[in-house]
């Protein structure tokens, strides 16, 4: 009898412990399908595919994505190192390696299927340092001109030689002529997909400050909008400006500075977390994209922060990112996601080593992947930033990093942590 009953107690209570596990079963499901949900991504290990011919990458100082889904890379050939380029040498010191053209077109599987520029050519002479791709809705390519050659500046605006980077090192600030800084690169250049040159907007060593409308200042990346034709240059490394040309003819249309403000050279002095917002952009101004909404968000690195504006300029709010990073900034490059919508934004921070995931409405950060290191998932200056139509990251690293790397997105999940550190494919 006893014996019994205690096996019913036993029983009563497992029932019990079932129904409270349900019970929290239950809850975890409702607070997770609460939770806040955004895109998650794994790096893809295997992407790109090895270049052939011992071909290296330099300072990977751009990205871009066309309507095929194919990736392009523009490099720094010259930032290469003298042991990485010993069969470039005359005599040829090794088998291994050489600089890759400066322009390289990946297909979607990582194959290398294009390649060309770094060198002159038919009425053009390539930049001391090239900065940014682009490629627009009719297939043409643009890269900037961002080179300060021998002049100034550090490693990263240095030119595309060795002599050039170390000099530069050596620079407190830009150089002056007739009373205004003397810039080596004032342009961007509009090329054919296969590398046929087109057209130039500025000329080398003619910038003559931010309200220049003739030539640009170290430019850093362009957009081009496929409702207008116009293209929209983040103007720069020099000058500290948005400054937007009809694409088809080169024709000034119009350009700002932060807030909407007429543009001012002057020395704002070192970036200070505690001080009032700057009202000017410090260089570089790093990037300028258009939204399909038709807001314009504009890339202040060094002052931590993304402002908006309509397409003609005028100020709608701002963000400031990591407020406490100093030297090369937080704001570094952004991208879209590919709903139409365009519901969240990419951002490259090269200082902090990772992508901030943010929404687009608000610029709430939602959560960041990345951290620094060499390993596929990690950065080393992460510097520029793009998606194909699949929803896929593209990102590139300056300086020693030199590389290009994909994340693929693998849909939407709850959000679990707010850095998620490196994040590599799920066993």
């Amino acid at each position: 009898m006893k014996r019994t009953l205690r096996a019913g107690v036993a029983f009563a209570g497992v029932l019990a412990a079932l129904g409270v596990a349900a019970h929290f079963l239950d809850q975890k499901a409702v607070v997770e399908a609460a939770a806040v949900q955004a895109p998650r991504f794994e790096v893809d290990l295997m992407w790109p595919k090895p270049l052939p011919n011992h071909w290296l990458m330099g300072n990977t100082i751009g990205v871009s994505v066309d309507s095929r889904d194919h990736v392009w890379v523009i490099h720094r050939a010259g930032s290469l190192e003298r042991m990485e380029t010993y069969a470039a040498q005359t005599p040829p010191a090794s088998e291994c390696c050489k600089p890759a053209p400066a322009v390289l077109e990946f297909d979607p599987e990582g194959n290398l299927v294009g390649n060309w520029g770094g060198q002159d050519g038919d009425g053009y002479v390539w930049p001391a340092s090239n900065h940014g791709i682009t490629v627009d809705f009719k297939g043409n390519v643009w890269i900037g001109g961002n080179g300060r050659g021998t002049l100034a500046a550090g490693p990263e605006e240095a030119g595309n030689t060795a002599a050039g980077a170390a000099a530069a090192s050596q620079m407190k600030g830009p150089p002056m002529r007739n009373g205004l800084p003397y810039y080596h690169d004032s342009m961007v250049m509009k090329f054919t997909h296969d590398g046929k040159f087109l057209m130039q907007i500025g000329k080398a060593g003619e910038s003559k400050g931010s309200n220049d409308i003739e030539n640009l200042g170290l430019p850093a990346k362009m957009f081009v909008d496929a409702k207008t034709n116009e293209l929209y240059v983040a103007d720069g490394y020099g000058n500290k400006r948005v400054i937007v040309y009809d694409a088809e003819t080169g024709k000034y249309k119009r350009h700002w500075g932060a807030y909407g403000n007429k543009p001012d050279d002057k020395n704002l002095g070192r970036y200070k977390p505690e001080d009032p917002p700057a009202q000017q952009f410090r260089t570089p101004v790093h990037c300028a994209e258009l939204s399909n909404d038709n807001l314009l968000y504009v890339c202040d690195r060094v002052n931590d922060r993304i402002q908006v504006f309509t397409p003609e300029g005028k100020f709608i709010k701002e963000q400031v990112i990591a407020k406490n990073t100093l030297g090369d900034g937080a704001v570094w490059d952004i991208a879209f996601s590919k709903d139409k919508e365009q519901k969240y934004i990419y951002l490259a921070d090269g200082s902090n080593e990772k992508v901030y995931i943010m929404l687009r409405e608000s610029l709430e950060i939602l959560t960041s992947f990345g951290d620094g290191g060499r390993q596929p998932g990690a950065f080393y200056a992460v510097h520029s930033i793009a998606t194909d139509s699949k929803g896929n990251i593209y990102t590139t690293e300056t300086y020693r990093g030199q590389r290009v790397q994909k994340f693929v997105y693998k849909g939407m999940a709850a959000v679990s942590k707010k850095d998620q550190g490196v994040v590599w494919p799920k066993k």
